[in-house]
């Protein structure tokens, strides 16, 4: 009985701390009082793993950072020294690079989820347009990271990529070369690559604690599509904490096995050769996460419109509260031609993932154009009228 008044007393001391210190109290209303809907589902995971893997890369970035060295002829011999040399050096380094694909496929599962149950409609707009944003700077972040290397498929990744910027009209070329910080990817681009690959987390981060202010005004979406009302909901914690720490045990088993059973797996060999400006590797390839967009940009002739394409390929989702701006069923659940035509955008994007990954030729090229032109329809008129079928029915 001594031992349970002793627990109530400090349980009380604990709470008046809470209420007394503004900051503790924001935490314990966003972290364990808030309220959720109870029939919230395991997709609803994605959202948190997608932050444990961004400190994940934050941390083993920072300590990567310490060992590496950012010029052209010691970031190769840095990054073996960090796998040879380093305590534990070859752990952090496949934890970041492992940690990156990780980072991507959470982030692309909590994106299809957001599709699925019209989390872009209002209103919830505002939290999906700065999901997009986040997911644009994770691709330019990721881009930057892939350079640092410099093994071949890192330079000529930069090399081709950065020349994409000589199709806009008049300046391209003047862009590229202030881009490069010289007349060719040099010491100047492998600098400037590394302080923003370095930067643009922590920018992230701050989107990051926007994204869940904005979640937390307006409440989480849920399997119905319905505003849960006050008297129907329960606290996140203790609920949807065990549900979030089931999740975290699965992921860290899935990516454990690539970290320590094959690191190299979703890497490509070639990044083992130093990079060699006079050698051009046979043929280039991105990372698996840029490959549906690598596909948009090969199939079209025209290296402007390719450009376009590609960019308009992820800012169109922006474009998706006003779309749906009118929806009256939220969830795709309860229509079944959204339903039908999102699992054939699904299949789309994989298939373009697919043909990304293979070589620039027939009939690979005239595949990827017909699936690029569903991409873009889907997230236009598809996804629109279709709805409005649904609701008509």
């Amino acid at each position: 009985f001594i031992i349970f008044q002793i627990l109530i007393n400090l349980i009380k001391k604990i709470m008046r701390i809470i209420k007394k210190n503004n900051l503790i109290n924001i935490l314990y209303n966003s972290g364990v009082t808030y309220p959720v809907s109870p029939n919230i589902t395991y997709m609803w995971n994605f959202g948190s793993l997608a932050g444990i893997c961004l400190i994940i890369q934050i941390i083993t970035g920072i300590f990567l950072a310490m060992h590496y060295t950012p010029h052209i002829d010691y970031a190769f011999l840095s990054v073996e020294h960090i796998m040879r040399d380093v305590n534990n050096g070859w752990l952090l380094r496949y934890i970041h690079a492992n940690g990156a694909s990780m980072f991507f496929l959470v982030v692309y599962l909590h994106l299809f989820r957001g599709l699925y149950y019209g989390s872009y409609i209002y209103p919830r707009g505002i939290i999906w347009n700065i999901g997009v944003i986040i997911l644009l700077l994770m691709i330019l972040t990721a881009f930057l990271g892939y350079v640092l290397p410099w093994g071949q498929m890192s330079f000529w990744a930069a090399t081709v990529i950065t020349n994409l910027a000589s199709a806009i009209p008049l300046i391209g070329n003047d862009i590229v070369v202030w881009l490069w910080g010289g007349f060719s990817v040099d010491n100047a681009t492998l600098n400037r690559f590394f302080s923003l690959h370095y930067l643009l987390p922590f920018v992230i981060l701050g989107l990051v604690f926007l994204h869940l202010f904005f979640l937390h005004e307006v409440g989480s979406s849920n399997p119905l599509g319905l505003n849960a009302v006050k008297i129907d909901s329960i606290p996140f914690t203790p609920y949807f904490t065990i549900k979030d720490l089931f999740g975290l045990v699965i992921f860290i088993i899935f990516f454990s096995y690539f970290i320590f059973f094959n690191p190299n797996l979703l890497g490509h060999p070639d990044n083992y050769i130093p990079a060699n400006p006079l050698v051009t590797p046979t043929h280039i390839v991105p990372e698996w996460y840029f490959l549906p967009f690598y596909a948009i940009l090969r199939c079209i002739p025209n290296k402007l419109i390719g450009v376009i394409a590609l960019v308009a390929s992820i800012l169109i989702l922006l474009l998706l509260p006003l779309i749906s701006r009118n929806f009256k069923i939220r969830t795709s659940s309860f229509t079944p031609l959204r339903k039908f035509v999102f699992w054939f955008f699904l299949s789309d994007c994989i298939l373009l993932a697919w043909l990304g990954g293979n070589v620039a030729e027939e009939p690979y090229i005239t595949m990827s154009t017909f699936l690029t032109l569903f991409y873009f329809f889907y997230l236009t008129f598809f996804l629109f009228f279709s709805n409005k079928i649904d609701e008509f029915i």
